[in-house]
């Protein structure tokens, strides 16, 4: 349970550090990278396979094959109760 909440805060930490670069006037999409796996169920920003539409459609936390914006460079120092976060899908 701590794991899950530790992983929680690390995603919202992630978000409010992301949008105050974002406010800073520099381009956010470069100092973004798309991570797979990290999203909690709902809270993906796109791509959550078969039958998703996008943003906020992944069914369960961690769903490999849904992604969330994170800050370039720590997708992969990501840890999550299923593992740790990837560039690329997880397969599920």
């Amino acid at each position: 349970m701590k794991s899950s909440h530790l992983t929680l805060a690390l995603v919202t930490l992630t978000a409010l550090s992301s949008a105050a670069m974002a406010q800073d006037g520099k381009p956010a999409a470069a100092e973004k990278e798309r991570c797979y796996g990290v999203a909690m169920a709902g809270k993906n920003d796109c791509a959550a396979g078969p039958g998703t539409t996008c943003a906020g459609t992944s069914k369960m936390d961690y769903q490999g094959n849904a992604w969330k914006y994170v800050p370039a460079g720590t997708c992969t120092a990501i840890k999550t109760p299923k593992g740790m976060g990837s560039l690329t899908p997880i397969k599920s």
